[in-house]
């Protein structure tokens, strides 16, 4: 759709974190109505999936927001200032699972919860893999978690992350028999 169907009127910032910021914002629709929403802003995000042809590799780590002490998901981190799409997978490849990788594509983007944030997690496949060495982020507590690349309906059943079904899935399509 080209038309817009609403109309930015502005708003403020009411909280401006290290990771994400909270505004509250006026829009005004073509009928005359107007509604305030209250908005996460996000820098965005990326989710590696990575196998070496037998292995998939994934990350434990406690998510104290849904309250899950060890939830199972794709290596993932957010997008830094100045950074794009690669360079952050290569950054949190190496911080997360020590690991490089010989050949990059990326397979999707979504937006992770279009009615309250604007966050966008790019999902890249990552394969080739080699060690590497990079510092892990102070305070981050994650277990390397190596999955039988012949058991992805398992580690889907395993995980209810977002970036991680659908990376899986995607990763599931393409090596169906025939694909």
């Amino acid at each position: 759709m080209s038309d817009r169907r609403f109309e930015p009127l502005g708003g403020s910032v009411v909280y401006d974190g290290s990771f994400i910021s909270l505004s509250v914002e006026r829009f005004r629709y073509p009928d005359g109505d107007e509604v305030e929403r209250a908005i996460v802003r996000h820098p965005g995000a990326v989710g590696v999936v990575c196998h070496d042809g037998d292995q998939l590799y994934l990350v434990r780590q406690p998510r104290e927001a849904v309250d899950d002490p060890d939830s199972l998901e794709l290596p993932a981190g957010k997008l830094e200032e100045g950074e794009d799409v690669m360079e952050t997978a290569r950054r949190e490849l190496a911080e997360e699972i020590g690991k490089a990788a010989e050949r990059w594509q990326p397979m999707t983007s979504d937006y992770s919860s279009v009615g309250v944030m604007d966050e966008e997690v790019h999902v890249v496949l990552a394969t080739g893999l080699s060690d590497a060495h990079a510092e892990a982020e102070e305070n981050e507590r994650i277990e390397v978690v190596r999955w039988p690349l012949s058991d992805l309906d398992g580690a889907l059943a395993a995980t209810k992350d977002a970036k991680t079904i659908i990376g899986l899935l995607l990763l599931r399509d393409r090596l169906a028999p025939g694909a």
